[in-house]
């Protein structure tokens, strides 16, 4: 195994890094273990545009260190550009105003 698979800070770095649009959520888009992933993934599926996402209940190491390199403490957590863009309640205001849709149409690919 290589140490980005051991360091979960490192892992998370990479996925940010190569995910133009990522979602850290509980549960999966098809099947999201919360009502704020569930929300999230809605706005976000209503872009029409692919998206990556972790299921921090299934992977520890992403769920106990994604709130230190983001400086976010709760879930989900959408990063687009390697930059966070917030959580449910921000993604969902900015999908209200058209600009998610602008944000995630923009992301490099």
């Amino acid at each position: 195994m290589s140490d980005n698979q051991e360091n979960p800070v490192d892992r998370i770095n990479d996925q940010i890094k190569n995910n133009p649009v990522i979602v850290y959520m509980k549960g999966t888009p098809q099947m999201p273990m919360c009502g704020f992933s569930a929300r999230t993934v809605e706005v976000l599926k209503n872009c029409n545009k692919e998206f990556a996402y972790v299921n921090i209940i299934a992977d520890v190491g992403v769920h106990e260190n994604l709130p230190k390199v983001s400086d976010w403490p709760t879930f989900p957590q959408l990063f687009i550009n390697g930059e966070l863009v917030g959580g449910c309640d921000i993604t969902c205001e900015l999908a209200e105003s058209g600009e998610l849709q602008k944000m995630v149409d923009s992301a490099a690919s």
